[in-house]
């Protein structure tokens, strides 16, 4: 295959993604209706409903404008052969060492492609988010978001780019095994303690106060013999209104994360509700099937790239005649979006099923019209859409509808 034939399987690849995503939010939009619809009735008032589609069109028309210029930025600089020309740069300047040029062309490309996007982000937060009464960020807590995930993103990205490198130049062609078991390794070593390292960096966690909320949790706890270890509340409304909770943790190091904006907007038999949720992933084994799941899908994708490697094509059809490591990740990375997609469609079935797991066991533990509340009461605080289209449900979504939830509930 000549590489100008695999520049254009790659473009196409490309268009096929934005063109299905542009399908795929024409169907949603065609779909929802002006009035309020009678299957939300109940949920949705008048008003919050009128408010939710004006949401609902502001934010596609930004992600709108947002996908097309990253599209066609994205399809002009492959096609002008840029990021071989970048790589050549980064070589002219600073030698050839395949760990310095990697890690180099990602961090520059990494901040440039950072800083470019970030009026969007500004935008979206103290513009859109502002509007529709969402947003609680400062211009303090942005800049130093932006500031931490540099050097979060900086220091891991370049730890773990940098190890399968030296990978590669000490094991060869089976650097990929060694690959395998050390991200394997990591990934499980965040899952632990995520909420212990990295966390505390953007947000503070407190452990919830004594009272009738904790006495119910644990509680509820010991009654399905859930190990809890810690239980903390999250400052969420630190960046905004919206609500959530989380679990964290493997082994002995389990962990329940509870937003302060849920605690604030449910209430106690609801946020036991929602949290029995959550336990629900935990005893229906979904953690761990996610886990395993990840750590093959990760050791094939490790497989079919160091089958690629260093391959003179791939370097070719992005405008070098120089392969090496970091042009043949982002060559393989384009190559190969289409199984990335059907990965993430087969991910986000396997998601949607666990949803109505964990939904059926909260009301099976705990209280099921609780949780049928809290979700109501959860949707229109984030004004969601909720009748999407089905395909736009299919492809995008790892949470299923909230009336196909409330429905399997009944």
């Amino acid at each position: 295959m000549e590489a100008d034939l695999l520049l254009k399987i790659i473009l196409g690849f490309l268009v096929f993604g934005f063109a299905l995503e542009r399908w795929l939010n024409w169907l949603n939009n065609k779909i929802i209706k002006t009035q309020l619809p009678e299957e939300v009735v109940g949920i949705y008032k008048p008003e919050e409903y009128q408010k939710m589609l004006r949401y609902e069109k502001v934010t596609d028309q930004f992600s709108s404008l947002v996908g097309t210029l990253s599209f066609g930025v994205s399809f002009y600089l492959l096609s002008i052969g840029f990021f071989g020309w970048f790589d050549g740069l980064i070589r002219y300047a600073y030698g050839s060492h395949p760990i310095v040029t990697g890690l180099l062309f990602f961090g520059i490309l990494g901040f440039v492609s950072d800083i470019l996007t970030t009026p969007f982000a500004v935008y979206s937060t103290f513009v859109i988010e502002q509007k529709f009464g969402f947003n609680k960020t400062t211009v303090k807590t942005f800049i130093t978001d932006k500031l931490k995930g540099w050097l979060v993103g900086a220091l891991m990205g370049g730890l773990i780019y940098s190890l399968i490198v030296w990978l590669f130049l000490n094991f060869g062609e089976n650097f990929w095994v060694y690959a395998w078991v050390f991200i394997s390794l990591f990934s499980i070593l965040m899952s632990m303690f995520y909420a212990s390292w990295i966390l505390p960096l953007f947000n503070k966690l407190t452990p919830l106060p004594e009272g009738e909320l904790k006495s119910k949790i644990e509680g509820f706890c010991i009654k399905i013999k859930y190990p809890l270890t810690e239980l903390f509340v999250m400052d969420g409304s630190k960046r905004s209104t919206k609500a959530n909770a989380f679990f964290t943790g493997l082994g002995k190091k389990k962990k329940i994360v509870l937003f302060d904006t849920l605690i604030e907007k449910l209430t106690e038999e609801e946020v036991e509700a929602v949290l029995a949720h959550e336990v629900g992933h935990y005893k229906k084994k979904h953690i761990l099937q996610s886990t395993i799941t990840s750590i093959i899908t990760t050791g094939i994708y490790l497989f079919l790239f160091a089958q690629f490697l260093n391959n003179p094509m791939l370097a070719e059809a992005l405008g070098t005649s120089i392969p090496s490591f970091h042009i043949s990740i982002l060559a393989f990375g384009l190559l190969f979006s289409p199984i990335s997609t059907i990965i993430g469609l087969v991910g986000n079935m396997v998601s949607r099923k666990n949803e109505f797991e964990a939904d059926a066991f909260a009301k099976e533990f705990s209280n099921g019209e609780a949780l049928k509340s809290g979700l109501k009461k959860l949707a229109v605080d984030s004004l969601s859409n909720l009748t999407p289209h089905p395909f736009y449900v299919f492809f995008n979504y790892s949470h299923p509808p909230l009336l196909k939830r409330l429905k399997a509930l009944e």
